[in-house]
């Protein structure tokens, strides 16, 4: 897997149901490395910390290979890399192999898996629709928050190479379809709640499933 573009963001104003907020979702690409750290990317912006950075979601990836289904979608809109607010877009990531908990060396950094972006308003506000969230979910590619277990800089051209595969078989795509599915399944609902790699509070919020 190879780093296509890193992008970092500013806080952006919008307004949503009549109420001025702030977001960090503006990410844009950048000729210099960033830096993972174990809370966030240096220099990017974090708004609200209750949905995005910490230990279980210090920086996202998402995947360039699924820029051309996007662009089709959506022609009329000033494409870029970091469109889906990630800052790192990788060729190559495909989140139906990456396994929650493995762990990758990205540049000097050492990260894991930990799990899949699920997406809220902000998205559909930079995309001008709201339609792209149900979208999104039913797409089944959205992409993946890490852990950075050793902090440092990525930069284009730098690879994402596995250093140890997690022995728990749940991919980002299965957990993802598991959130959002009506009827769960209880395989990869036994895996889930059993996967340390993924935060505590969402493992017993599945738990009511079982």
């Amino acid at each position: 897997m190879k780093i296509i573009s890193t992008n970092l963001g500013g806080p952006t104003k919008i307004v949503w149901n009549g109420k001025e907020t702030m977001t960090g979702i503006y990410k844009y690409p950048v000729d210099k490395p960033i830096y993972l750290d174990t809370e966030d990317v240096q220099g990017d912006t974090v708004v609200d910390r209750k949905y995005h950075g910490g230990t279980y979601k210090a920086c996202y990836l998402f995947s360039a290979d699924n820029y051309p289904y996007w662009k089709e979608k959506y022609p009329l809109l000033d494409w870029n890399w970091g469109m889906f607010g990630e800052n790192l877009t990788i060729e190559g990531l495909d989140e139906s192999k990456l396994r929650i908990g493995s762990t990758y060396k990205l540049g000097t950094a050492l990260v894991q898996i930990t799990q899949p972006r699920e997406p809220c308003y902000k998205l559909g506000i930079r995309f001008g629709n709201q339609d792209i969230l149900k979208q999104f979910i039913d797409h089944g590619f959205p992409g993946t928050y890490i852990r950075v277990l050793e902090s440092g800089k990525v930069i284009v051209g730098d690879t994402m190479e596995l250093v140890e595969e997690s022995k728990a078989p749940l991919t980002v795509q299965q957990f993802y379809n598991l959130l959002f599915s009506r009827i769960k399944d209880q395989d990869v609902l036994r895996m889930a709640i059993q996967n340390e790699a993924l935060p505590l509070k969402k493992r017993e919020k599945l738990k009511k499933w079982a």
